[in-house]
């Protein structure tokens, strides 16, 4: 599922296959590698947030299944290499995070968790294990739903990611930076305040805010929530990607980290952006030859960045309605989403952008994926309906569409199985599997 640079097989450190090989079987000394090849491992696919897919063929696949989660849901559905998928949701009683069978749609556990939960994708590793943060936590779960181990954070997690020596990277709205082990929870690094926390030597009255502070304001990409949004991540130079609302600050900026896992591990500060014109809730996403950051900001603006330092090489679109994270291909062509604007491709000129192809017929309802054969699969609308499409990415043409029978309102991404497989899920909470 990583493709290009990022798609590059990497092999945990000794102590980590170790674990992974523990916890995946008991036995066996094979190495397992933490990135797992195929599924949809974290909420953007990949480590950069491509929203991209070796995969074929998928304008041929059919509906298999159906089934609703009986609360809202916020965040696409992540699927192991097996094809275990798992997913959260906004429910007041019972299970709020999920694992089902793709094949069948059938349960095999569920667990009731901290409600900020449902703010976020699960990340998965090839051995499905399964790393999840709630309020004022981060846990992992094995393939069974069992607790493997619980860390407490400042703060709820946003999506989580690996790092190129498979640990995992977990962000809070409060900007409190954990890379910890994926065997036993302990920290990495020591841990990594973009915002200062209270000094209670100084403020011996000061509280700490409880863990959902702010959360809200992550959708809107207010100055509330510090980070909104998943980090993208260079796993070649373990150089790390996110914006960051700045204490005081009047706008938030685009910054880049880098985590250094040799000698004494640490993680430090490369550069941050000029201010930026907007709220952002949309992840970073970086090209596949790591040259190139593109964000959306919540005025509809889709933006490109020099990784190397930060500087903007262009700004294009105000008010066409995307601010979402884009989906970006491995030929560069750009398709942003959310708002309610039309479906569109934009190219990347290098100093500049253009539109592509544009329809303007199709409400984007969904999180677009651009496929390795040449397509862009979304959810769109169109009149009443909620369609599921498959375009041509050079023109932008209807290849194939289906009805989401009985679906309503807008979806919150799509995902691709192992298989090849095509999963949504709706805000209203009901997932949607076709398959080939």
């Amino acid at each position: 599922m990583l493709g290009g640079r990022a798609g590059v097989a990497r092999v945990v450190s000794l102590a980590t296959v170790a674990a992974l090989t523990a916890a995946a079987c008991g036995g066996g000394g094979e190495a397992i590698d933490a990135f797992a090849p195929d599924g949809w491992p974290v909420v953007h696919g990949d480590s950069r947030n491509s929203s991209s897919t070796e995969h074929v063929g998928l304008s041929d696949v059919r509906f298999a299944w159906s089934r609703p989660l009986g609360a809202t849901t916020s965040s696409p559905v992540s699927i192991a290499a097996s094809g275990q998928m798992f997913v959260s949701t906004f429910g007041e009683a019972g299970c709020n995070l999920f694992s089902f069978e793709i094949e069948s749609g059938r349960k095999r556990w569920c667990n009731r968790v901290g409600p900020s939960v449902g703010t976020e994708t699960p990340l998965v590793d090839s051995v499905a294990n399964v790393y999840v943060g709630d309020d004022g936590g981060f846990s992992s779960f094995n393939e069974h739903g069992q607790l493997r181990w619980r860390t407490p954070t400042n703060g709820v997690p946003r999506s989580a990611q690996f790092l190129g020596d498979g640990s995992v990277l977990a962000v809070t709205q409060f900007g409190q930076i954990n890379v910890l082990d994926t065997q036993t929870g302990k920290s990495v690094v020591p841990i990594h305040d973009l915002i200062d926390p209270p000094d209670f030597l100084a403020e011996p009255g000061a509280d700490f805010l409880p863990p959902a502070t702010g959360l809200d304001a992550c959708a809107s990409g207010s100055a509330e929530c510090a980070v909104a949004a998943t980090p993208a991540v260079d796993l070649d130079s373990s150089n790390i990607y996110l914006v960051l609302w700045r204490s005081g600050a009047v706008a938030p900026q685009l910054i880049s980290l880098h985590y250094d896992a040799e000698a004494t591990p640490s993680i430090t500060e490369r550069w941050s952006s000029e201010l930026l014109p907007a709220g952002v809730s949309s992840s970073p996403v970086l090209s596949e030859d790591g040259s190139t950051i593109y964000l959306a900001d919540v005025d509809g603006r889709v933006s490109a960045f020099d990784a190397s330092n930060g500087a903007q090489r262009w700004s294009f679109g105000a008010g066409f309605g995307a601010s979402n994270t884009p989906s970006v291909a491995g030929d560069g062509s750009i398709v942003p989403s959310g708002g309610e604007g039309s479906v569109r491709s934009i190219r990347d000129d290098g100093t500049s952008a253009s539109v592509s192809w544009s329809r303007d017929d199709l409400q984007q309802l969904g999180t677009p994926v651009s496929t390795a054969d040449g397509r862009i699969v979304t959810v769109v609308g169109r009149g009443d309906d909620v369609v599921l499409v498959a375009l041509d990415s050079a023109s932008g043409e209807t290849v194939s569409e289906q009805v989401l029978d009985g679906a309503s309102g807008s979806t919150v991404g799509t995902s691709i199985g192992p298989d090849g497989q095509v999963v949504t899920s709706t805000y209203l909470g009901e997932i949607f599997t076709y398959t080939s």
